[in-house]
């Protein structure tokens, strides 16, 4: 696998501006202002049962669990100093919003609230497949990290960055905004306050992810990397059952 360097310098006067948002590629277009505002769809659309929402906000808890502690582990295995302090800060704000989940899971009568948090399959799917774990056939498991017997082999720096913004928190991003579009704003305030937080939060951190991956893909060799992690970890996903996002929904979503 591809292994990070520092790009090499280059004059000031040509070097070119950071690349725009609206140039996030592959994935999922970057959303417009009303999506990072959480615009409320016009027409009412009936609020989730408690228990749907507890299921969706446990598995969110995990991911953003699972990410806080996956990009603190490669902090300490990247190359370059300014991914390091990158990653770090994105770590943190993942273990912010594993928190802000965990206090907006709904309570249910006799259900533990760790109970609750736990991954569908796509999610145990990606996850696996991006640190080089085997991928589970038997259903979504609710422990993390892998086992150390699971261990496959391990992809690269470079290859695991573009797989986090190319595939995870495009994904990630489109879970929230799908989950905005069905919120009960008066049953639900508490969960779409914290939805509308943590998506502008997913949408900043995958921009600069982007932004990121872009300046250290500077071989031919780094692109071949790069794309064959990704139509791995996509595989992966989608053989496990996603579809739009990571997380699934019961029933349709209005606008779709």
């Amino acid at each position: 696998m591809s292994e990070l360097s520092d790009p090499a310098p280059v004059a000031a006067a040509t070097t070119p501006e950071a690349p725009a948002p609206d140039r996030i590629e592959p994935g999922p277009a970057a959303p417009d202002a009303a999506a990072r505002d959480g615009a409320r769809p016009q027409f009412e659309v009936l609020p989730l049962p408690l228990e749907t929402t507890a299921a969706l906000v446990g598995e969110y808890r995990w991911i953003e669990n699972a990410l806080y502690r996956l990009l603190g582990e490669w902090v300490t295995d990247m190359p370059i100093a300014a991914v390091q302090v990158h990653l770090d800060g994105q770590s943190m704000r993942h273990a912010w919003h594993a928190d802000l989940w965990a206090e907006r899971l709904p309570v249910l009568n006799g259900a533990d609230p760790d109970g609750l948090t736990v991954p569908s399959a796509p999610s145990v799917a990606l996850f696996a497949t991006l640190v080089g774990a085997r991928v589970p056939t038997d259903g979504p498991g609710s422990s993390w990290p892998p086992a150390a017997d699971e261990e496959l082999s391990r992809p690269g720096a470079l290859p695991r960055l573009a797989g986090l913004y190319r595939v995870v928190l495009p994904r990630l991003v489109t879970t929230y905004e799908r989950h905005l579009r069905v919120v009960g704003a008066v049953t639900d305030g508490p969960v779409l306050r914290a939805l509308r937080l943590v998506l502008n939060d997913e949408i900043d951190d995958w921009r600069a992810g982007e932004r990121l991956v872009e300046r250290l893909v500077t071989r031919p060799h780094d692109v071949a990397a790069v794309y064959e992690f990704l139509q791995r970890l996509e595989s992966a996903v989608v053989g496990a059952g996603a579809r739009s996002g990571l997380v699934t929904f019961p029933g349709p979503i209005p606008g779709e």
